[in-house]
């Protein structure tokens, strides 16, 4: 529901409490009576209440009619007030249990009707927020922001000087010695009216002004001493619900118009329900607010933008005109500065103010000059500024300025690394002009430090980098004289391990966790192989080798590689010498370290290995897995472990698998002749599947229905392809095999024109091959195409001869 039906509404449910007192003359009740009922408004339920306001409703009486009888039957003013209220919270509470939609216009302030809105998808492409990575025009953004609409707070107490006017609201109340309230519109002539009480004209006085107006008039109108002190009567006057105006923007404002705000509306708010300033054309500086053909503010938006300044955000009134200029100067500042952007420029001020509009300098610009190009007449020049003329240098429009970053390059700047305590860069500062300077400097060399040579790169003048090499230790030592550094230097101090390969041990053999280690000075054998995890179980620790690569060069070609050296430890890690090599006699067993490269060697128990098994399942007694007993152990001595075959155990079709491939075996005497080629060794993970007896037999492949039939003795190969159809026009009838049960195949044999076919058993698979697909063979469709030209062909030439 709008606004307005809902403040009509209540005026009408206002006006009709009085009805209420005159039913009591309407239905013959005495004045007596009515005194008396009006003198217990309160003691009236909220269901004789609602009913005398229906009775009311339905009389047909004007407003100013009930006023006038209500008075003439000697109702106060208080009874008339309490009535009110009631009626008031009754309907209220009815409205909210029905689920109506208006507000409750005592509780607050809304807004009126028709306010305009603005609608983002509506502006020009210039004022909406650009994606793009071009330079913005700074406080462009402040009105592109739908959450920074500028919107009155509602909840504010009355501003100072509110000038009231028509379609206000102002409420009073009156308590003490009398209460009483009242919600006054004024009206388009300007004026409020509080009943029984001439209009009193309000329209162009402010809140305060109408207040004191409206009291006195109050005052001479039946409310004795009200507001005066020691009367005990008070009157509070305030402005429940405000009305609208309308502002006019013109000039470069991204859409130009007349806008219909709240009379609490400010320039902000009316600046951006336009779009704000134009981009692209308009001053963000020079915001003109018109008041009856006079300037009365001018608005610069960088003072709230900068430092959130508002004097200049003041309250409109109805008919005035905000215009905004044309920009006169703007300039681009880019860059090492904190807001890049194209700012506005008033007369007077220098380019320290731009810099400062746009945050000043980043942390890496290169303040000693700016670089600007500036238009002339005819064409673009360059002007260098430098950093003492940024305060007084006063830009022109279009101006581009720049500032740049400052160099990766440092200006005192050492460099140390390597072998010393503390590498790093350093200050090449008093204290730190020399080499041996800059290693105290650093805390001095490390113990790994390698001081026969040390090297610094050294930039020459022409940007080229050069390489001093000298000797450390003799510098250190002061027997060379100190080396001065310059700008940009890097020594290296080299380590001893640079210089090396990286020096490893390596254990391989019976231990928990063979590994090749970092090499550690002093480590013996037991210590690597206590770092290896241990012996395994099956380790042999009285065959411990070492295997060690021969360091000295000799005269002539030796016949050995390597120095080998043997030992005998227990499972107490504690060693003694089996064998040494000759070269190394002389070395312990409790002595011995291990060297860099070192390879050992634990040797596994000959005796010592994993159980293996094989895994025997089908027509057996008692099928499962089998742990292979010894070296020699055969498949017929597993069946015999499992019990024997059962009764209906098919020897022939028996498969022997290895490594998950079948073994083509036939088993089927493997247990009357157990020296036969086909009883195998067993191997570790070998599977042994002895199924019962097949009634079927498989075709497949070439055959016009392929399909499993039943075994019938006395049927040969090409009885079981007849029962499955036949072979197909693309069958390779001559290549036609088999597949046995337990895995094995055979094929058709061709000798002339004779063909053998294999013996068929049961759970056989006959197997037809296709014949490969020929590619070059052409189709029905283009064989006829060919013999129809050639036909055409030859009718042409025989009708040329005859």
């Amino acid at each position: 529901m709008r606004t307005k039906d809902k403040l009509s509404r209540y005026s009408h449910f206002s006006c009709l409490f009085c009805l209420v007192f005159i039913l009591f003359s309407l239905t013959g009740v005495s004045p007596a009576i009515a005194q008396q009922a009006g003198s217990r408004v309160d003691q009236l339920s909220d269901e004789q209440v609602e009913e005398f306001y229906r009775r009311a409703q339905a009389s047909g009486l004007s407003e100013a009619q009930i006023e006038q009888a209500a008075m003439s039957q000697g109702y106060t003013l208080t009874d008339i007030a309490k009535m009110r209220r009631r009626i008031t919270e009754i309907r209220s509470q009815t409205n909210r249990n029905r689920g109506q939609s208006y507000a409750d216009t005592s509780l607050g302030r809304t807004l009126p009707n028709g306010l305009s809105r603005r609608v983002i998808d509506s502006l020009p492409y210039t004022a909406r927020t650009d994606t793009s990575r071009k330079i913005k025009v700074f406080g462009a953004s402040l009105f592109e922001n739908a959450n920074l609409s500028f919107e009155p707070n509602l909840r504010i107490a009355t501003p100072r000087n509110y000038i009231v006017g028509p379609d206000d609201e102002i409420s009073i109340d009156i308590s003490g010695a009398s209460s009483d309230s009242f919600r006054l519109k004024i009206t388009p002539d300007g004026t409020v009216k509080v009943p029984n009480i001439p209009p009193i004209f309000v329209s162009g006085l402010t809140i305060e002004q109408a207040e004191q107006r409206i009291i006195d008039r109050l005052r001479k109108g039946g409310y004795q001493g009200l507001g005066s002190p020691g009367s005990g009567t008070y009157a509070n006057v305030s402005l429940s619900n405000i009305r609208s105006i309308r502002v006019t923007l013109v000039g470069e404002v991204v859409r130009p118009g007349t806008y219909t705000i709240s009379s609490l509306g400010s320039a902000f708010n009316a600046l951006y329900l336009a779009g704000g300033p134009n981009p692209e054309t308009g001053s963000f500086r020079k915001i003109s607010i018109i008041r009856g053909n006079r300037v009365v503010r001018t608005i610069d938006l960088y003072d709230f933008i900068l430092r959130a300044d508002q004097r200049d955000n003041i309250r409109l009134l109805d008919q005035d005109v905000i215009r905004v200029a044309d920009y006169e100067t703007r300039v681009e500042l880019t860059g090492e500065v904190r807001r890049p952007a194209i700012f506005e420029v008033l007369p007077g001020e220098t380019l320290k103010n731009v810099l400062s509009f746009a945050g000043g300098f980043g942390d890496e610009a290169y303040r000693a000059s700016i670089t600007l190009r500036r238009n002339t007449a005819r064409e673009r020049r360059i002007v260098t500024i430098t950093e003492e003329q940024i305060a007084s240098f006063v830009p022109q429009r279009g101006d581009k300025y720049f500032v740049g970053k400052i160099l990766e390059r440092y200006e005192n700047r050492v460099q140390i690394a390597g072998a010393v305590m503390r590498p790093g860069d350093y200050a090449l500062e008093p204290g730190l002009e020399t080499v041996k300077q800059l290693v105290n400097r650093a805390e001095g060399l490390r113990k790994d430090a390698f001081t026969n040579r040390a090297t610094i790169i050294r930039e020459r003048a022409d940007m080229d980098r050069e390489n001093l090499s000298f000797d450390l230790g003799k510098l250190m030592r002061g027997e060379v004289a100190d080396i001065p550094l310059l700008r940009q230097d890097s020594l290296t101090v080299l380590s001893i391990q640079d210089l090396r390969e990286t020096y490893y041990v390596t254990i391989e053999g019976a231990v928990n966790r063979p590994d090749t280690v970092e090499f550690v000075n002093n480590m013996s054998v037991a210590d690597l192989i206590a770092r290896a995890g241990g012996f395994q179980e099956g380790a042999k620790p009285n065959l411990v080798e070492v295997a060690r690569r021969i360091r000295q060069d000799s005269a002539g070609i030796r016949t050995t590689t390597l120095e080998m050296y043997r030992f005998a430890l227990d499972r107490n890690l504690q060693m003694s010498p089996l064998e040494t090599n000759p070269a190394s006699a002389s070395d312990s067993a409790a002595g011995f370290r291990l060297q860099p490269f070192d390879i050992v060697y634990v040797r596994s128990s000959p005796n010592y290995e994993a159980q293996r098994q094989v895994f025997v399942f089908g027509e057996v007694l008692h099928p499962g897995n089998y742990a292979i007993f010894n070296r020699q152990e055969r498949i017929a001595d597993v069946i015999t472990r499992a019990g024997g075959l059962k009764p209906g155990a098919y020897m022939a079709g028996a498969r022997y698998s290895r490594q998950g491939q079948v073994v083509g075996s036939d088993l089927r005497h493997i247990l009357d002749d157990p020296g036969a080629e086909e009883n195998l060794l067993l191997n570790d993970g070998d599977t042994l599947f002895i199924p019962r007896q097949s009634e079927v037999v498989a075709v497949e492949g070439a055959v016009l229905n392929p399909s499993v039939v039943s075994f019938k003795l006395g049927y040969d190969f090409d009885d079981y392809v007849s029962e499955a159809g036949g072979f197909t026009d693309n069958a390779r009838q001559r290549k036609a095999y088999i597949i046995y049960p337990n895995g094995r195949k055979d094929r058709t044999r061709t000798f002339l024109f004779f063909k053998s076919r294999p013996r068929v058993e049961p759970g056989s698979t006959i197997v037809a091959p296709f014949k490969p697909m020929d590619t070059n063979r052409l189709s029905g469709v283009e064989r006829a195409s060919i013999l129809s030209i050639v036909g055409t062909l030859v009718i042409t030439v025989l009708s040329r001869f005859f």
